[in-house]
């Protein structure tokens, strides 16, 4: 049986496009933000339908949490552009872009039952509750695909600091 080899993410002209566009910063910005948001929106949820109380702080936030989201999405979009030439479903990217997409249906319902208030905000908050599972499976995707991205990274060759190399 043979071992198949690792899947690379990024050939060396990608590597260098994701390395040189500022939509990596803004993604590497907007991650950890993203990532606070949901932890705070989460525990007012949950708090939320244990003791009924601060429901509309945890009503709030999740609409916080949804529109960071899509400011993510747009700018990952872009991102996804810059470096893979196609705004979604990169081969390297493709199951976390069709995760994001179940991510976003989700947050997008939300919103809407929000807007209309024809949900209970029982029935809103788990709608929350399930939007925010698939971002948790979305984001440890995400964690994978960085793991293997600086496992996969070349490896530096260091100058003797006392060598000169001439140009």
């Amino acid at each position: 049986m043979q071992q198949s080899q690792p899947q690379v993410l990024y050939t060396p002209e990608q590597r260098a496009k994701r390395d040189a566009t500022r939509w990596t910063l803004v993604q590497g910005v907007l991650a950890p933000v993203q990532f606070v948001v949901f932890l705070v929106s989460l525990y007012l949820v949950l708090t939320s339908l244990k003791t009924g109380e601060h429901t509309d702080w945890a009503l709030a936030s999740v609409v916080i949490k949804t529109l960071v989201l899509y400011a993510i999405m747009i700018t990952g979009c872009i991102w996804e552009k810059v470096v893979f030439d196609k705004y979604l479903f990169a081969p390297a990217f493709f199951w976390e872009d069709v995760v994001s997409m179940l991510v976003m249906a989700l947050h997008t319902a939300y919103l809407w039952v929000w807007w209309e208030g024809s949900w209970s905000t029982s029935e809103q908050l788990w709608l929350a509750l399930a939007a925010y599972v698939t971002y948790g499976i979305n984001a440890a995707q995400y964690i994978r695909k960085l793991r293997m991205a600086r496992l996969q990274r070349p490896h530096d060759h260091f100058v003797d600091s006392t060598t000169q190399v001439s140009a």
